[in-house]
């Protein structure tokens, strides 16, 4: 009798175990993605922190863009509320991100044709401001084209952890759900804005 029980008491401590250590996975891969996330939220912010400064650097030149000025600034605080509302909603959803990602390429489109339509400008073109914000979005967008790898990276070993057996069986009793990818779905959004003058 006694060695019935101690052996169901070895298989109930092993069973613990088991699930202490994918749930203690499970948690370090989530948490991997709320770090990888934080680092696009930190891009982000840098990049919604230069357009002002890009739209002051241009707009005594471009006396007659004002509505191309206006509709990057109108992009930049879409493009921030959006930011806001996946911060205010715990985290990245699947449509906070989808509404993110398209205010996102909407303001990208805006910088793009501002830049552009500096080309049109050679005094704004040769100024030290305007070279240094160009550097400065150009290694932006960078960060967070990497930031945005990073982070889709980290779902997708989060989100295969959870769908691999054994830990299919007790992900979602522990309060694990897949997270979705931050990636732009409008096939419109994925192409390159044109520009007319």
């Amino acid at each position: 009798m006694s060695t019935l029980l101690i052996s169901i008491l070895v298989i109930v401590v092993l069973l613990a175990l088991w699930a202490m250590g994918i749930y203690n996975r499970l948690v370090q891969l989530r948490n991997q993605v709320n770090n990888a996330w934080s680092q696009i939220d930190v891009q982000l912010q840098r990049r919604y922190d230069l357009i002002p400064n890009l739209v002051e650097t241009v707009k005594g030149y471009m006396n007659y863009e004002k509505s191309t000025l206006e509709s990057v600034i109108s992009a930049r605080n879409q493009a921030q509320a959006a930011r806001e509302q996946v911060q205010n909603s715990g985290g990245p959803t699947a449509s906070s991100l989808k509404e993110l990602a398209s205010a996102d390429m909407a303001l990208k489109g805006s910088v793009t044709n501002i830049m552009a339509l500096a080309e049109n400008y050679p005094q704004l073109r040769a100024s030290e401001n305007m070279q240094q914000l160009q550097e400065e979005l150009s290694s932006t967008e960078n960060k967070v084209a990497f930031a945005r790898q990073a982070y889709n990276d980290s779902v997708m070993v989060y989100n295969t952890a959870q769908q691999e057996f054994p830990a299919v069986m007790v992900a979602s009793m522990l309060g694990h759900h897949l997270v979705d990818l931050f990636q732009v779905d409008d096939q419109q959004a994925k192409k390159a804005p044109k520009v007319s003058f």
